[in-house]
């Protein structure tokens, strides 16, 4: 049986599955939206999801708590407010508070206290809730308010890695991610569902397009399910060092890769994108490494593997991030403009290796309605091209400005660079002293000697002039360094 016809076939099977399950319920799920050690937890935060502003804040008791970004007053976003030290969420407009319940406790322009009392028993008054959690570090929202969905919450665990319920030292997590990014939700699903990309999108981190972009099959190993998603085997080769690797999709946000190479050493790749807003996502993503029974760890994702600091593994990884979205951005665009209905009607996708993505695609048309139900009061229409690359590649407004992190880094970064061109100045300024006070003490002792030799300054102006260029370098690669917390731009022609 040739390509086309394995994948006409595995495009039957999912849509004439015999076991018909209902639509996907997009609201009825838990969401990661932020990681809680990267929040400044003394003030609130605006995000979204779904199409719907919703604001994150942390109360006095260390509850991590979710509304809809606006007072019921007069409708100004909450995400504006003050958290204030009594552990409620005061709005900078009126200074209404509001308890984690969303119950308005205080009302400050009543008569009396009674109609202030009177007023806050109102629902009317309240802020509308959403179910909240804190699991492996991640802040996870439930996609609908109310009492019945507090309810329907506590039914369903959000997508988590079991892995990380392991205490022991035998499971180490490197640190979380979370990114902004200019492109859709499926788009994210799409690419990483797509394993072939990898060495050559991530040519010079992630193997070669040269030598590595080679044929493989991709055997389903658990098949599509509506609630459950589905996952495929990459089927290695005899060359490689890996024994297994799956990708599981676990529907709304998550993937799982997970590879076990020849030793019994286990890496994770815990991958979530959450539906943000049109031609938006949130990326969060970590590491994961399983110890083997004689302790060994497993090798990581290329350099992001290697020990540094939380900071630095963030601004790097828009190395990676950025060789992807480049293409992905614009993708998005491309194939919304394309008259053919279906996604499957658009592409051409004649190898095996396009089986996960055709799946997901199958998935979301078949079982998922086909689009994200982005609430109403969303513009459901796509951003347009981006074509000014700094805005593109923008690091600040899609992750520095939301961590503090790497926001403390940032402001460490800049004071070394302020001490390096000062300390630069001041060994400039004792090295020219130095030759000053040389010359003036051998005129002074009528030793003035015009050879080269005599001239030549004294060892304190080397060490001092040497100290004012290492200084000034130091300060010129830390204020390049800090260029990434603002900005990456990526030219794959540039790449070799």
């Amino acid at each position: 049986m040739n390509i086309d016809s394995n994948l006409k076939q595995t495009t039957d099977e999912i849509t004439t599955s015999n076991q018909i399950e209902e639509t996907f319920q997009w609201t009825k799920q838990w969401y990661p939206v932020a990681v809680v050690d990267f929040l400044d937890s003394s003030q609130p935060h605006s995000i979204q999801l779904l199409g719907k502003d919703i604001v994150v804040w942390r109360d006095n008791i260390g509850k991590w708590n979710c509304f809809e970004d606006f007072c019921p007053h007069r409708l100004v976003p909450l995400s504006e407010g003050r958290v204030e030290s009594d552990g409620t969420l005061l709005c900078a407009y009126h200074a209404w508070r509001f308890n984690s319940e969303g119950k308005c406790v205080s009302i400050p322009q009543s008569k009396d206290k009674e109609t202030e009392a009177k007023n806050c028993s109102n629902n009317k008054s309240c802020a509308k809730v959403y179910p909240t959690q804190v699991r492996q570090g991640l802040l996870w929202v439930w996609g609908e308010s109310g009492e019945t969905a507090k309810l329907e919450s506590q039914l369903r665990s959000p997508r988590i890695v079991p892995e990380l319920e392991d205490n022991s030292n035998k499971v180490i997590k490197l640190p979380w991610y979370v990114r902004d990014l200019p492109y859709g939700w499926d788009y994210f699903m799409e690419n990483v569902s797509d394993p072939a990309h990898v060495p050559v999108s991530h040519h010079g981190i992630m193997g070669s397009r040269y030598e590595d972009a080679k044929y493989y099959d991709m055997p389903c190993e658990r098949k599509l399910s509506t609630q459950e998603g589905f996952s495929f085997e990459i089927a290695p080769t005899s060359s490689e060092d890996i024994e297994k690797a799956v990708h599981d999709f676990q529907p709304p946000c998550h993937m799982r890769i997970c590879s076990v190479d020849k030793q019994g050493c286990k890496l994770i790749l815990a991958l979530y994108a959450v539906p943000t807003r049109p031609g938006w996502c949130r990326h969060i993503a970590a590491q994961v490494f399983v110890k083997n029974d004689k302790g060994e760890s497993p090798k990581g994702l290329g350099f992001f593997g290697l020990p540094m600091p939380v900071w630095l593994s963030h601004i790097l990884s828009s190395v990676f991030l950025h060789q992807d979205a480049v293409f992905l951005h614009y993708q998005e665009k491309f194939i919304a403009q394309a008259h053919q209905n279906k996604w499957l009607d658009k592409v051409y996708t004649p190898n095996p290796q396009d089986k996960m993505v055709v799946t997901f695609r199958q998935w979301f048309e078949k079982r998922a309605g086909g689009s994200v139900p982005w609430a109403s009061e969303c513009d459901a229409n796509l951003p347009s091209k981006e074509y000014d690359k700094s805005k593109l590649f923008d690091v600040w407004n899609t992750h520095t400005k939301n961590c503090i992190v790497c926001q403390n880094a940032l402001k460490n970064i800049n004071r070394f660079i302020k001490f390096s061109f000062a300390t630069s100045i001041a060994c400039l300024f004792l090295a020219l002293f130095l030759d000053a006070r040389t010359v003036a003490v051998k005129a002074a002792s009528q030793q003035i000697d015009t050879s080269i030799f005599a001239m030549a300054p004294s060892t304190g102006f080397w060490l001092a002039l040497v100290g004012a260029i290492s200084s000034a370098t130091i300060g010129y690669y830390l204020r390049r360094l800090s260029k990434l917390f603002y900005t990456y731009e990526f030219n794959h022609s540039h790449n070799d």
